[in-house]
């Protein structure tokens, strides 16, 4: 029995030998034809594997050197394109334009090795190399709402963008740099990556760049956004063919600019008193270089009368600052002329526009034709704008804001800045793509400040104290103290102050009538409100005139202070008698 199972089993071996034989010539054959049709890896891929893992975790741009040789870290692909295509290799991925510009030494920023290889027909290419900033950097982070101004428990700090050793890298003949786009995802252009791109590159720029007789330098962008006009102004834009971007770039600007704090998570303009004599002395310097500097301040007025009073009485605060710049006023024909006149006689040089209309705003609205204030963008005989709202009177002199790039404003809440006065840089380029972006962005609160903040959206922090909002959100009796101690304080230990709510020329004299709606009484105080008829009161007769009550409004006071007395207010500003001469019609005033 044993026998016959041996003699079995060898006459089967015969035939599994050849199935297994079969099986591994099959095996040979796929494994053989799936080596060919795979890419290949490169050796640098092998031996830096552990690298690329750790960068791949960390979001970093490794470097490498190994025989003069750097190697390109894997970078994780931007989610550039959102518009139902993905990133596809280009063959001829150069813009046909930089073969008119010359060879030259060409640093790389953002670019994938395959793409880099295309360039180097063109020049020496450098990439530039720099650890990607954490995910978990938010730009809330960058722009917070609040910042200890005024350093009672902590100085203000801002989170570090990582960025390259730029000693590292010579003299660069143009910039190329690829730039994140996340367009159409909402909140794409608070992209902290996509900001990191643009300060590396104006960096590089500003320290790497080879500079022409201009002061200017080349500079490329590759993306379906356009790049942040905040750094890289449209007046800048040479060309533009496709997704490319060639810009020459103002160096010196740009040294400025990288020069101030990343975000609103510091102030752009010192608080103290040091600080604010050291960025003096530079101004004064500047003025003394260029004596022919074209800076002024401005508003606007459009739509009616209303603000009238308010624009001459700024314009008086402004000059008693002892400033030199001009003043100018954006007027629309709703303006009369007895009232432009007037506004000249205060100290403004009038200027006629036509007022521009928000497309999203329903007719008849407040915010109708708010957008009028893009005009500011049309000044440009002057290189630099302070816009200041005409509910605003001015207690210290502000020259020192010149000093500081667009925009530069005060926060106002979560990540946003207060339109209120703000340093622009007009251009008729910025306001070309303002006024196409009209139909394009919406606005967060339905007017010019939320438009503006959609648009322009690194911005630099100003102290609160030169635009110090007439508002008690805290609805606590410390912030009553203490804004109410800033807004008396003699001599002013404010720059300006924000009048929301009831203007006090919409007020009898006697008390702030805020105080008389309950919707309005956030807004309400007494102190605020005596420091401007103080201003007024200084006035010449002539321009105290324009400040009078209309009949509709002397109907509305005595109906709030009626509603104010049923409610049963506990302040008891109702209770106050009115001695306002303004109460009467004019012609009944003795």
């Amino acid at each position: 029995m044993q026998g016959l199972s041996v003699q079995k089993m060898l006459k089967t071996m015969p035939s599994k030998a050849l199935i297994t034989i079969t099986n591994f010539v099959f095996l040979t054959v796929f494994l053989l034809v799936y080596a060919t049709i795979l890419p290949h890896p490169s050796s640098d891929y092998f031996e830096n594997a552990g690298s690329l893992v750790r960068c791949s975790l960390g979001e970093c741009h490794h470097k490498k050197a190994e025989k003069s040789f750097k190697m390109k870290a894997v970078l994780e692909e931007p989610q550039a394109n959102l518009h139902g295509e993905k990133n596809k290799r280009v063959n001829n991925v150069v813009p046909s334009f930089f073969g008119e510009m010359g060879k030259g030494r060409i640093g790389m920023v953002n670019m994938e090795e395959d793409f880099v290889s295309e360039w180097n027909t063109h020049g020496e290419t450098t990439t530039v190399y720099f650890q990607r900033v954490s995910q978990f950097l938010n730009w809330t982070n960058l722009f917070p709402e609040w910042i200890d101004e005024e350093e009672e428990n902590d100085v203000p700090s801002c989170p570090e963008i990582p960025m390259p050793e730029y000693s590292e890298y010579g003299s660069m003949d143009i910039i190329v740099a690829k730039l994140p786009c996340r367009y159409p995802e909402k909140g794409w252009k608070r992209d902290v990556f996509r900001l990191q791109v643009h300060l590396i590159v104006a960096n590089l720029a500003s320290k790497n760049g080879k500079r022409d007789w201009r002061g200017k330098t080349r500079v490329v962008f590759w993306s379906k956004c356009r790049p942040m006009m905040e750094l890289f102004p449209c007046d800048n834009l040479v060309k533009r063919e496709g997704e490319w971007w060639y810009y020459e770039a103002e160096i010196k600007k740009l040294e400025h600019k990288v020069s101030l704090p990343v975000g609103s998570c510091k102030l752009a303009l010192p608080l103290w008193e040091q600080g604010r004599k050291e960025l003096g002395k530079s101004e004064k310097k500047v003025e003394s270089r260029m004596r022919m500097k074209r800076e002024a301040y401005a508003t606007v007025l459009h739509s009616s009368e209303t603000y009238v009073c308010g624009a001459i009485t700024l314009a008086q605060t402004l000059l008693q600052t002892g400033t030199k710049r001009h003043l100018i006023l954006l007027a629309d024909k709703s303006i009369s002329v007895p009232k432009r006149q007037a506004l000249s006689e205060a100290g403004w040089k009038i200027r006629m526009m036509t007022r521009i209309r928000n497309p999203r705003a329903k007719k008849g609205s407040y915010n109708e034709y708010n957008y009028s204030k893009l005009r500011l963008w049309q000044l440009t005989d002057y290189d630099k704008i302070i816009f200041i709202d005409s509910d605003i009177i001015v207690l210290r002199n502000l020259d020192i804001l010149f000093r500081l790039p667009q925009i530069s404003a005060t926060g106002n809440d979560r990540s946003v800045f207060n339109s209120g006065i703000m340093v622009i840089e007009p251009s008729n380029c910025t306001f070309g793509v303002l006024m196409r972006l009209r139909d394009v962005i919406v606005s967060y609160n339905g007017g010019d400040q939320g438009f503006l903040n959609e648009v322009l959206v690194w911005w630099h922090r100003l102290p609160r104290r030169v635009n110090l909002l007439k508002n008690f959100w805290a609805n606590t009796s410390a912030e009553a103290r203490e804004k109410n101690a800033l807004f008396g304080a003699e001599p002013a230990e404010v720059y300006a102050i924000h009048y929301l709510g009831w203007k006090p020329w919409h007020c009898y004299r006697d008390y702030d009538c805020n105080w008389d709606t309950q919707e309005q009484r956030v807004y309400a105080s007494d102190v605020a409100h005596r420091r401007w008829w103080k201003v007024h009161d200084a006035m010449k007769q002539g321009l105290q005139r324009l400040c009078g009550l209309t009949k509709r409004r002397r109907t509305e006071l005595k109906w709030e202070r009626r509603k104010a007395r049923k409610m049963g207010f506990s302040d008891g500003h109702w209770k106050i008698n009115i001695t306002d001469p303004r109460r009467f019609p004019p012609l009944l005033i003795h």
